[in-house]
Order: C-alpha cells, then sequence, then structure tokens
C-alpha cells in the first residue's frame, strides 16, 4: 500500500472508536432481528421472495392453477414476486423437480404428496390447500365389465400417481393382480394422457384410470363408456383430487408469499363460483394452449360436471390414499402422516375473504 493511500485512510482515534460501535450496535439490532424473525418461522428467517415457481397440470382437475395463472390472480396477490410456472404431465414429476429444489410449490394428488412426505421423512413438503374433489373415472372399451379385465391392458398417468394407485387399488380390490415391474392378470401402462387417447382409438389398450378432461375425452371421442365413477367409491363422494404442497424450506422462508399465493387459489375459486360457465371455458381456453389439444364444447361441459373445485384439502381422505399404495405396493408401508398439513395461511386467508375455514383431520397445523 503506498504512503499516499495510507495518509487517504487515517482518522483521529475518537472518531474510529465510535465508528466501530455504531457498527456493533447495528449487528446487535440485526442478530435480534434475525433471531426473532427465525422464532417466528420455526427457525428460518424470512424475506420476501423475488420468485415464486409454481407447477400444475394442464388438466380440468387443476382449474384453480389454471385459471390463477390465465386471468391473473396469482401474478396480482404476488404484486412484486415474479410468478413461473412449470406444466407437468402427472404428480410424480412435479414432486421430483420441488425435491430437487427446481420449483418451489406445485399443485399434486394425494398419493405423490405423500410419496414427497414420507421419502423425506417429513421434512420436505406441507399440505397448504386443497384443490379440487372428484374428476376422475375408470373408462374402458364398451362390453367390458368388472369380470372381464382378465388379460386386458389399462392406462394411467404416471406410476406412483393418484389415478395409478386407484386403478391398482380397485383392481386387487375385485381380485386381479398387478405389479409396478410387470406381469400380473392385468397390464397397467402408465404413460402420457395424450398417448393414451391415440392408443386407446388405435385398439392398443383396453382403457384408462383418469382425471378430466381426458376420461371424458375417451368417452366422447373414442368411444369408452364409464366402468367407475371414482366419487361412487367415497363417503358423500368426496375426495381429495388435487392438493397444493410447498416446500417446507420455502414455506419458513417466505410465508408472506405462500400466503399472496393461497390468496390468489381462494380468488380464482371465488371467479369459479362467480361465473361457472365463464371459468370452464377460459379453463378449457387454457389447456388447449398449453397442450396444443382443442377441447370442444360439449367436451368441456360434460368433463366439468364430473369434479368439485375447493380449497378443503379433504384431509379425512388422505389416509385411505396412503393405505392403497400399501396395498399395491408403490410404498412399503403406511405413513405416519400427522404434521403434512399446515393450513394456517389458507384459513387467514378464508377467514378474510369471509369463507368458512377448512380441516387438518388432526394431522397437521390449521
Amino acid at each position: 500500500m503506498s504512503s499516499t493511500h495510507i495518509s487517504r485512510v487515517r482518522r483521529p482515534r475518537v472518531r474510529v472508536a465510535l465508528s466501530l460501535l455504531a457498527l456493533l450496535a447495528t449487528s446487535v439490532v440485526s442478530a435480534c432481528s434475525s433471531s426473532s424473525q427465525a422464532a417466528s418461522t420455526g427457525g428460518a428467517s424470512t424475506s420476501a421472495a423475488s420468485t415464486l415457481r409454481l407447477g400444475y397440470f394442464a388438466n380440468l382437475t387443476h382449474a384453480t392453477a389454471v385459471l390463477g395463472v390465465k386471468d391473473g390472480h396469482f401474478a396480482k396477490a404476488l404484486g412484486t414476486t415474479t410468478l413461473q410456472t412449470q406444466v407437468f404431465n402427472a404428480g410424480p414429476a412435479a414432486v421430483e423437480a420441488l425435491l430437487a429444489g427446481a420449483i418451489d410449490a406445485a399443485y399434486v394428488g394425494p398419493s405423490p404428496a405423500i410419496n414427497a412426505y414420507t421419502k423425506s421423512g417429513g421434512a420436505a413438503i406441507r399440505i397448504v390447500a386443497g384443490g379440487t374433489s372428484g374428476g376422475a373415472s375408470f373408462v374402458v372399451r364398451p362390453g367390458l365389465t368388472e369380470t372381464s379385465l382378465a388379460g386386458k391392458t389399462f392406462a394411467s398417468p404416471q406410476l406412483g400417481g393418484t389415478q395409478d394407485v386407484a386403478l391398482r387399488s380397485w383392481l386387487a380390490a375385485h381380485g386381479y393382480k398387478t405389479s409396478v415391474s410387470g406381469g400380473g392378470d392385468v397390464t397397467v401402462a402408465p404413460q402420457d394422457n395424450s398417448q393414451t387417447l391415440s392408443l386407446f382409438k388405435a385398439g392398443s389398450i383396453d382403457g384408462a384410470w383418469l382425471p378430466e378432461p381426458w376420461a371424458t375425452r375417451l368417452r366422447l371421442e373414442a368411444g369408452a363408456t364409464t366402468l367407475v365413477d371414482e366419487t361412487t367409491l367415497w363417503p358423500q363422494g368426496r375426495f381429495v383430487t388435487t392438493n397444493l404442497i410447498v416446500s417446507t424450506t420455502f414455506l419458513q422462508a417466505h410465508p408472506d408469499q405462500v400466503k399472496a399465493l393461497l390468496q390468489g387459489a381462494v380468488a380464482a375459486d371465488a371467479a369459479i363460483a362467480a361465473d361457472p360457465s365463464g371459468s370452464r371455458d377460459k379453463v378449457g381456453a387454457a389447456i388447449t394452449a398449453l397442450t396444443s389439444a382443442k377441447i370442444s364444447p360439449a367436451l368441456l361441459q360434460e368433463a366439468w360436471t364430473h369434479l368439485t373445485i375447493t380449497p378443503d384439502p379433504i384431509a379425512s381422505s388422505l389416509q385411505t390414499s396412503a393405505q392403497a399404495a400399501v396395498t399395491v405396493g408403490i410404498s412399503k408401508s403406511v405413513p405416519d402422516l400427522k404434521g403434512i398439513y399446515d393450513l394456517t395461511l389458507l384459513n387467514q386467508v378464508l377467514t378474510a375473504a369471509g369463507r368458512p375455514t377448512v380441516s387438518a383431520g388432526g394431522l397437521g397445523k390449521e
């Protein structure tokens, strides 16, 4: 260092001492503030997230997400936080992305949510809201009955996904053996939903357990019939089809942004309730834009009647889904799901909107 530079940085000792004291005081205040923030969020300091990365599917069962993105409900609620989105075909892929840190939140079915929670020892995710109940069916070739399925091949959106588990569980309950590694009385072939439609039309598969609008597409466009409407398998026909899960790390660090996301979801639900047919058409148009597959007005109208849009995650149905995954070999044991829900922020948003709060069914915060 030159003597000239040294002379420039010299200051009276008193001034240096005062500067050091001021710096020390600032550090102490900052540390106390950080400690206070950490205590209020379970050990993680909070800050405004510059971006929230959301995953969802181009399905009617993800209508809240589809409309929330298309009409800007999420973006408006998030304010200066940028919304980035990624569209998936099924839950396991979305969960893989979330566990890898590629996204912060995702709309998925109950089975992928359970898998993410259990694989991480209860650390990686929390279910913070519901999305949809119903909207899934087992559609097959005309003439097939529950006693004539041996030797047939059926599709599901993805191995270990919600409809995959539902299909395998129903087949097992009716005496058919399937295997996640192949073989069995009935073949289950997980694949992309658009491929399922093409293969059904070509006669290569005999049916599929699908979410809407794909189940209705096979009926109206390819002549399939409904063998099982999943709502008939649940008490009062209520079961969770779609949850909103959030990375626990993101939830702890950015609760304000998660709350804003939930405000956007509740706003989207309110828009659907206020104008069901108009919202349905917007969702259909958005799905067409995302998939390049046009949905006819008749198909859209029919498919829409099979689902219920709700922020309630219907916690009572989650344990049944967990048991089904064990029954069909997707999971090794029934997991302890206590703690999987954190509905605190959702219930704050619902209360502010004058709507009824929802229950975690003893499996988490509410």
